[in-house]
């Protein structure tokens, strides 16, 4: 057996440990508003890991980089990453069920490489083409998976077992990466550290005042990501949307249970003790 083919058993072998423990999972932490990380002291000992590379390497390295490329040429960078991760999201959608925006996200794809150049910029925006943003941690959410636990990434950051699985998944299920005239091996990695650059050095404020003005930058950045991701799921959920801002005391069409002994006509504000 070759080393690559061991290397995908292997892979395979992991991510489906990982999707069984999801799915035995009796509760969801999500569904209780509530934080599941059993493995924190592995997670912080990652996330002081992580720190050391982004104040050394990924911090200065953003900062350079929006300092001399102008603003235009990032903004395009970014939309060249994220155009090339329209295929891979056309398969999520397809996964999903949601053939509408799998279409989508295919349209999308299609005019930005033609018109928009490559993807440069984003004519469908100008057409009103509806956005596109999922992946492979969303289908498996959509296919019943639990979150999992909380896990931090090497150099990706905050995730869960079930998107830590979907980042992997997404590496390769990008029909990109299975083209025969792609221009580079590995092109949709590239593009996504670029883009994160743009991101680091664009809200760099933002992102040091979390990572290095917090008393416990950890659990900051576990908080925000949490709440984040549970509410891009439940705003793609549209049950679990609108009971997150149902009104309770609005008028479901349905008469309230009355006290028989109540005077239907009493005002309920009246002051009983009045003369």
């Amino acid at each position: 057996m070759s080393n690559r083919i061991r290397f995908k058993h292997i892979v395979a072998v992991s991510l489906f440990a990982v999707l069984s423990a999801c799915a035995s999972q009796p509760q969801d932490a999500a569904a209780r508003g509530e934080v599941f990380d059993p493995y924190e002291n592995a997670n912080r000992g990652i996330h002081k890991f992580n720190l050391g590379v982004d104040r050394f390497l990924f911090r200065p390295a953003s900062k350079g980089y929006v300092k001399i490329v102008p603003d235009p040429m990032v903004t395009s960078f970014n939309n060249f990453a994220e155009n090339i991760s329209l295929p891979g999201q056309a398969v999520d959608y397809l996964l999903q069920g949601n053939l509408k925006q799998s279409g989508n996200a295919l349209l999308r794809f299609v005019i930005n490489s033609t018109v928009g150049g490559f993807g440069l910029s984003k004519p469908a925006d100008e057409l009103n083409l509806p956005p596109v943003d999922t992946d492979f941690g969303e289908t498996l959410h959509v296919w019943g998976f639990g979150e999992g636990a909380y896990v931090e990434l090497p150099f990706y950051g905050p995730s869960t077992t079930r998107d830590a699985v979907g980042v992997v998944v997404n590496l390769f299920s990008n029909p990109i990466n299975f083209s025969p005239t792609r221009p580079a091996d590995n092109l949709g990695v590239y593009a996504e550290v670029v883009r994160r650059m743009g991101d680091r050095g664009r809200f760099s404020d933002t992102v040091d005042s979390i990572l290095y003005e917090s008393a416990d930058s950890y659990a900051q950045a576990r908080l925000i990501y949490l709440q984040n991701r549970r509410f891009e799921l439940a705003r793609d959920d549209e049950d679990a949307y609108l009971g997150l801002y149902s009104d309770p005391y609005a008028d479901t069409g349905t008469d309230p249970v009355r006290d028989p002994y109540l005077d239907p006509y009493q005002d309920p504000y009246e002051d009983p003790y009045a003369e």
